[in-house]
């Protein structure tokens, strides 16, 4: 079984196999004395003849007789040793994978934290690399019942949310940088463009933590989030779920989901489909959620070759809310559920994603991988826009915004060979490949309308129809990204407890954005870059290693805005490049809890920035920002004790501006001093009929800056959460019932800001009943 879980050739638990075993000699134990049972009737029931001197013709009778009773008994000897002779049938690839998944899945009930090898593009175990990826295991989304990806990333440390372009985006914050859109969201180590990643289709999520343009090329320096696909099974199985959920004022909703998976012949080909359907009320005044998704993949598990192949297709319509605002510091004095747009602020598209991998073990020692993505998303939103407010009469200023025709899309490929080479007496781990991406995100037809002010301590909605005027100035909106890279890493095993890890990528990339009809060029960049990294990592034991690293990131400085005076952005103009130290321990005791331990120090310089100039009455922008983000991470995860499992984080995140003329001192926007979070769930085990587990927990995020210029600040906020599961059987079939409470207290905050006028609102308490047969 690889680390994902999956079954891979004819490899099996040894303790399943021992079992399996043992039940088929039983088996053929008792055959084998029922067997000499019987024959020994049969042998008792044969008739004596009679024996004379008189008749001696009749005296060969007896011996006649004893000689077939003899021949049977011999027979029935024979038989008895070829049976004991005769080896068990072996498993099919079937029992095996069933197996093999009884064991995995328990160990995940458990919160079993087990890496992809698409996040490190290796194999290797956490321990045996320098960098730290945080693991939410597939267990914990099924126990939480997370929304979208900054919900289920709040079990990590240093992550909070970011602009979600009113509840329509993933966007979050690692170690103090983040956005939406920024690409770091991926797909089994692949990028997206959607803007929502998280649903039925995925496994399990991982937070790759600081600078990693060495694996992914073009990155901000928090890190990457990748997000793993259920992947298709050996084994017949599948499950049906029907979920009901209600807000309080009757806002209720129901989703269903089917999973079905198992074999397709005795080849090793597999089939997954996964079928996903949703409609809720939004908790606030009005809005609807609406979803669908069909996600059918094969895989094909050969004795050294593994084929993946999966696609995604999502239709959506959601309510676009960009929150409420914030006046002398402190939110408006109206009810959390009151909206500031009109019923007909909704985000409404597709999206699409295929994906295709082929790994080949080559020989023991080398594999090689080579793997394709494409993602395109397409949306229409109307976006009416708040541009002021005034909270002692209630008067807000409003603009009748859109957008038409959004169209993004990501084409990405890449190649990698890994092995192991022995120069003289050490072993290096080899890694080495290529990538290319080219990424689009246009925007068609941008609304810019203007419309009557509204009141909302006193609001009548509906008086107002979506906006239909299109700015020529704003549409077009383009972002052309490029790039083709190199990479090149090798772990250089000293000792059996020390290595040192050393790597480059070279990169070539272009960009281009801009907008306006006609088209106004913004950014013009073409420009190719080498970033390097360094590790060491010294292993105590083998299940405690500390180590360090030194990694780079580059972006490039783009905008689609026109700058001051006509300047564009070109490659004259340095990239942002980041620049990280890190230290800790990671640990895995016992093979049941993990967890890491980390110190980090990071450097963001050429951030673009704005001065004017009094003696040309301009504005000049140039790359001479910085920025640094220092702190430190707990992440622990895993099985406390036979009935108790965890998974808990804290995070110190110190990020603010170092250089720049008005703002250097300021703590990033979005950013929190602190964050925590506990989640405790325990099983009862065999103790009752059926399985009951009971878990819960809060998530704590400290004071947030809402603006660059930290001219608000979102309050603290800890919102808990808790479930109840408890699987029985109905007649033959295994059932979950499963009942969850989130934001239990109903607290009222504000996970993110984009502006003092557009500050998001954390979801209210919400309650759900679920169902899941499985079969």
């Amino acid at each position: 079984m690889n680390a994902d879980g999956r079954v891979v050739g004819d490899r099996r638990n040894a303790a399943d196999k021992g079992r399996t075993h043992l039940l088929i000699g039983a088996a053929f134990l008792l055959t084998d004395i029922s067997a000499a049972v019987t024959q020994a009737n049969a042998q008792s029931s044969v008739p004596l003849p009679p024996v004379t001197v008189d008749q001696p013709t009749q005296k060969r009778k007896p011996a006649a007789n004893s000689a077939r009773s003899v021949q049977r008994t011999q027979a029935a000897a024979a038989a008895r040793q070829r049976t004991r002779n005769a080896q068990p049938a072996p498993p099919t690839p079937s029992e095996r994978a069933a197996a093999a998944a009884a064991v995995l899945n328990e160990a995940k009930l458990h919160y079993r934290a087990m890496p992809s090898a698409t996040t490190l593009r290796s194999g290797a175990s956490p321990l045996d690399t320098s960098q730290t990826v945080n693991v939410v295991p597939e267990q914990v989304l099924k126990d939480q019942l997370p929304r979208n990806l900054d919900e289920a990333l709040a079990n990590v440390s240093g992550v909070t949310q970011a602009n979600t372009l009113a509840g329509t985006q993933d966007a979050v914050m690692r170690r103090g940088f983040g956005d939406n859109r920024d690409g770091s969201i991926m797909r089994n180590g692949m990028p997206l463009v959607q803007g929502r990643s998280l649903n039925a289709s995925v496994e399990s999520v991982e937070v790759l933590k600081g600078p990693a343009s060495l694996l992914y090329g073009i990155m901000d320096p928090g890190g990457i989030v990748n997000t793993i696909s259920k992947r298709p099974e050996l084994y017949q199985h599948g499950s049906v779920t029907l979920l009901g959920s209600t807000y309080a004022n009757s806002k209720t909703g129901a989703d269903g989901t089917i999973d079905v998976t198992g074999p397709i012949g005795n080849g090793g080909l597999a089939y997954r489909f996964i079928g996903y359907g949703v409609s809720e009320d939004y908790w606030r005044n009005f809005g609807r959620h609406r979803e669908m998704l069909v996600a059918p993949s094969l895989a094909w598990y050969g004795e050294n070759t593994t084929v993946q192949l999966n696609y995604e297709h999502r239709e959506f319509i959601t309510p676009f809310d960009r929150g409420t605002a914030f006046v002398n510091n402190a939110p408006l004095a109206i009810p959390a559920t009151r909206r500031l747009d009109e019923p007909f602020n909704n985000m409404w598209g597709t999206s699409d994603l295929m994906q295709a991998s082929v790994e080949h073990r080559l020989n023991q020692d080398w594999k090689l991988f080579a793997a394709y993505s494409y993602n395109t998303e397409t949306f229409s939103a109307n976006q009416l826009r708040i541009t002021g407010v005034n909270a002692t009469t209630g008067v807000e200023t409003r603009s009748n915004d859109g957008t038409q025709g959004s169209l993004s899309n990501a084409s990405y490929g890449t190649s990698y060979l890994q092995g192991n080479v022995w120069l003289g007496n050490f072993r290096n781990e080899i890694l080495f490949g290529g990538d290319a991406q080219y990424r689009t995100i246009y925007r068609d037809n941008l609304i810019r309308q203007a419309t009557p002010s509204f009141n909302f301590y006193n609001p009548v909605y509906g008086l107002i129809t979506p906006g239909t005027t299109v700015s020529a100035a704003d549409s077009a909106q383009t972002d052309k990204l490029g790039q083709w890279s190199l990479f090149f890493q090798d772990t250089l095993h000293l000792t059996e407890r020390f290595a040192l890890v050393g790597g480059v990528r070279y990169m070539d990339y272009d960009q281009l954005a801009g907008k306006g009809r006609p088209f106004i060029t913004n950014t013009n960049v073409s420009q190719d870059k080498a970033l390097p990294l360094g590790g060491a990592i010294l292993k105590l034991t083998d299940e405690v290693s500390l180590y360090a690293s030194y990694t780079q990131s580059l972006k490039p400085t783009s905008t689609i805005a026109p700058l001051t005076g006509g300047v564009v952005i070109g490659s004259n103009i340095a990239p942002e490049e980041g620049t990280q130290w890190e230290t800790g321990v990671k640990f895995d005791y016992n093979k049941r809890i993990s967890g890491t331990l980390a110190l980090y120090d990071i450097d963001k310089k050429n951030v673009l920035v704005s001065q004017f100039n009094p003696a040309t009455s301009i504005v000049e922008y140039r790359t001479a920002g910085k920025v640094r983000s220092r702190g430190v991470e707990l992440d622990v995860t895993g099985r406390l004790t036979d009935n108790w499992s965890m998974i808990g984080s804290y995070g110190y995140t110190d990020a603010r501006v170092t250089e720049d003329p008005t703002l250097a001192g300021k703590a990033l926007q979005n950013v929190a001093l602190n964050t925590a979070s506990l989640y405790l769930v325990y099983d009862f085990g065999t103790a009752l009929p059926g399985r009951l587990r009971l878990g819960g927990g809060a998530r704590y995020v400290g004071d947030r800056p809402g603006d660059a210029a930290n001219s608000f600040v979102l309050p603290a906020y800890t919102v808990a959460d808790v479930f109840a599961t408890y699987e029985t059987k109905v007649q033959t079939f295994p059932v979950i019932y499963q009942f969850n409470v989130k934001n239990l207290f109903d607290t009222v905050y504000y996970p993110s800001a984009n502006s003092i006028l557009t500050v998001a609102m954390g979801d209210a308490r919400r309650f759900s009943l679920s169902a899941t047969v499985k079969f």
